[in-house]
C-alpha cells in the first residue's frame, strides 16, 4: 500500500487551489489558499530564527479559527510534532500537556492567553497569540529578534513577490513519523498523548476520499463546529476538506444552536459532521414543536398520507441544516433513540460513525444508503475490527482494531502503550460490542470507566473522584452519569463527622460547598450536579480499586 507524503498533499492543495477560498472565520476574514501559504511561510521564517527543530513540540490551544489552522498547517509542514490542547480544558490541564508534551513554542487563543499562568510552564521558549501571530511572552532573544523582524526577513527572502513556485514543505521521513500528540484529558497521571504518525493522517484522509470524494467537490463549503483539538473535528471538517481544495467556516464564538442554525442557512454545507448533541438540540427546537400538534399526528398515522407528510417533514429537517448536505456523520457519543427513530422514520441522510483518538479517530462508518440504524458501520478501508468474543454475532466482547490508523503509542507511557496495543498490533478499544454477519458494529457500551458527555467529550471519572478524595469529610467517592447528569457518591468519613458533633444536615452543607468548589477548577462537562451521600462503604476488589458497576444504577 503507497502512503502519499502526508506533507506534500498539503502542499499540493495549496498550489492547485492557490486562489480559491480556503479558510473563513463565520462572520469574519477569509484567506483565500495562497494567503495560508504566506502565512504558513512567515511563521516558518519565524520558527527557523528562533531555534525550532525539526520534531520539536509546537502546543496549540484556543477555539477555531481559520489562525490556529493556519498554526497547526505550519506546524507539520516545518518538520515540527503538533500538540493540539482542547480550548475548554483549565489552566492547570493546559501547564500539565505543555510540559509533559515538552512543548516549545505555546499558541493560544484569545481566551486562553488570560487564563494561562507562564511561570508554570517553565520550558517554554515563547507563548504566541493565535489572531495575530504576536509574542505574549518571549524568552529568548533570537524569538523576539525573528517576531520583530519577520516581514523585513520574509521581504528579503522575496523580494518580488511570494508566488506558487516558492511552496515547498518538508517531507516527513516516512508513515511511521510523528505528526501530533493529542491528549484524551488534562491531568498528570491520567493523561495519556496519543502519539499519531503522519501514516493515520494519511489513513483518514484516504478513507474520507474513498467515501466522500465523490460527494464533496473542489471549492464546496464546510463548517467547523468539532474541536481542531478533537481529532474527530481535525480529521474531518479541516483536514480532508483542506487537502480537497474546500472552503472551511469556523464558528469562532461558542457555537449556540442560535449561531449554528444561522451558519447553516449561510453557508449550506456540503456534508455535517456532528456529535449527537448538536442535531438533538435543532431537531427538539426546529422540528418537533412543528409535528407535535394533534393536526400533525392524525396525519401521521393515516398511512396514505403519512408518507407524504414524512417526505415534507424530511424536507424541513434538511432545510434546517442548510438543505445542501449529501448526509450527515454522527459520532463521538450515543445517539439518543427517540430522535435516531425519528430520523429513519422521515428516511433522513444520516449515518453513525465510531473512533477512538487512539486511530486518528476512524475505526468504523458505512455511508448512509447502507447504515444499519442502531450500528456504527463497518470496519473502514486500512482497517480491521473484531470482537474479542466467543460468540461475536450474540456475546458483547471488546472492540479491536488495527490497521493504518493506529497510533505508534502513548507519549512517554510504555506500559500504558503495551496495555492498549497487543503483540500483534491489535489496538483495545475498552467499548464493548457485537458484530452483525454482514460486518456492521452494535457497541453495546464502555468496559474501562470513561464516561461521555452529552457533546462527545471525554469524562474520567477517576480525575473527579481523585480531587473530590481530598475534600473536607469525603472518605471515598464513585461518580456516576445519569442521562447528562453527573452524579457523586460520597461515602464521608464517619469518624470525622462524629468527632466534630455533625449532623446529616450538616454534612450535606459541607458536601454542597464541596461540589461547588470542585466545579469551580473543573471543565463544564466534567461538574457534578449533586452530591449523593452513601453511608456504607463502597465494595472492593482484592486489588483495593471500588467495584464500579455495581454503583452505576444507584442514579
Amino acid at each position: 500500500m503507497g502512503i502519499d507524503s502526508f506533507n506534500a498533499l498539503i502542499e499540493k492543495s495549496i498550489v492547485s487551489n492557490w486562489d480559491n477560498d480556503a479558510l473563513t472565520d463565520f462572520k469574519g476574514a477569509t484567506l483565500q489558499y495562497h494567503d495560508v501559504a504566506r502565512k504558513i511561510e512567515k511563521l516558518h521564517i519565524m520558527f527557523e530564527n528562533s531555534g525550532v527543530e525539526k520534531g520539536d513540540k509546537i502546543a496549540l490551544c484556543g477555539r477555531n479559527s481559520a489562525c490556529w489552522a493556519v498554526a497547526f498547517l505550519a506546524t507539520l509542514t516545518y518538520g515540527a510534532v503538533a500538540v493540539p490542547i482542547l480550548h475548554e480544558f483549565t489552566a492547570e490541564q493546559i501547564h500539565n500537556i505543555v510540559n509533559h508534551s515538552g512543548a516549545k513554542l505555546l499558541f493560544v487563543g484569545d481566551v486562553v492567553a488570560t487564563v494561562i499562568d507562564q511561570t508554570k510552564m517553565p520550558d517554554l521558549e515563547g507563548i504566541i497569540y493565535i489572531p495575530d501571530y504576536s509574542l505574549v511572552v518571549s524568552r529568548t532573544d533570537n524569538l523576539t529578534y525573528a517576531r520583530e523582524h519577520l516581514n523585513e526577513m520574509f521581504g528579503k527572502k522575496y523580494p518580488k513577490y511570494f508566488r506558487k513556485e516558492h511552496v515547498h514543505y518538508e517531507r516527513e521521513a516516512s508513515g511511521e513519523e510523528l505528526a501530533l500528540i493529542n491528549y484524551t484529558s488534562g491531568t498528570t497521571g491520567f493523561s495519556k498523548g496519543v502519539m499519531i504518525p503522519y501514516r493515520a493522517l494519511w489513513g483518514n484522509y484516504d478513507f474520507a476520499m474513498s467515501v466522500l470524494g465523490g460527494q464533496v467537490k473542489r471549492g464546496d463549503s464546510i463548517i467547523s463546529i468539532l474541536p481542531m483539538a478533537h481529532m474527530y473535528g481535525m480529521a474531518f471538517e479541516f483536514i480532508f476538506e483542506f487537502l480537497h481544495g474546500c472552503h472551511v467556516f469556523y464558528l469562532t464564538r461558542v457555537p449556540s444552536p442560535a449561531i449554528i442554525a444561522q451558519a447553516f442557512s449561510e453557508v449550506k454545507p456540503t456534508v455535517i459532521i456532528a456529535v449527537p448533541l448538536v442535531i438533538e438540540k435543532i431537531i427538539r427546537k426546529k422540528v418537533f414543536p412543528k409535528i407535535q400538534n394533534n393536526r400533525m399526528r392524525l396525519l401521521l398515522n393515516m398511512p396514505v398520507i403519512s408518507k407524504k407528510v414524512n417526505q415534507k417533514i424530511c424536507e424541513q429537517v434538511r432545510n434546517a441544516f442548510g438543505g445542501n448536505f449529501y448526509e450527515i456523520i454522527i459520532g463521538g457519543a450515543a445517539f439518543n433513540q427517540e430522535v435516531e427513530s425519528f430520523l429513519k422514520r422521515i428516511e433522513f441522510p444520516y449515518t453513525v460513525g465510531y473512533g477512538a483518538t487512539e486511530c486518528a479517530p476512524i475505526i468504523c462508518y458505512a455511508d448512509y444508503h447502507d447504515f444499519v440504524p442502531g450500528s456504527c458501520g463497518k470496519a473502514v478501508v486500512h482497517m480491521e475490527v473484531r470482537i474479542d468474543s466467543s460468540d461475536p454475532e450474540n456475546i458483547p466482547g471488546e472492540i479491536l482494531a488495527r490497521g493504518t490508523n493506529v497510533m505508534l503509542g502513548y507519549y512517554k507511557n510504555e506500559e500504558a502503550t503495551r496495555q492498549t496495543i497487543d503483540a500483534e498490533g491489535w489496538y483495545h478499544t475498552g467499548d464493548l460490542g457485537t458484530m452483525d454477519a454482514d460486518g456492521n458494529v452494535f457497541i453495546k457500551g464502555r468496559s474501562k470507566n470513561m464516561l461521555l458527555s452529552a457533546n462527545g467529550q471525554n469524562i474520567y471519572p477517576e480525575e473527579i473522584e481523585d480531587k473530590l478524595n481530598s475534600m473536607a469529610l469525603v472518605s471515598e467517592s464513585v461518580v456516576i452519569q445519569k442521562g447528562d447528569k453527573l452524579i457523586g457518591l460520597v461515602h464521608p468519613d464517619y469518624d470525622e463527622v462524629a468527632a466534630m458533633r455533625l449532623g446529616h444536615d450538616d454534612v450535606m452543607e459541607v458536601m454542597e460547598q464541596n461540589r461547588q468548589a470542585l466545579n469551580a477548577v473543573m471543565p463544564n462537562y466534567s461538574k457534578l450536579t449533586e452530591i449523593r451521600i452513601h453511608k456504607e462503604e463502597f465494595e472492593k476488589t482484592p486489588k483495593k480499586s471500588i467495584k464500579r458497576y455495581l454503583y452505576q444504577n444507584e442514579a
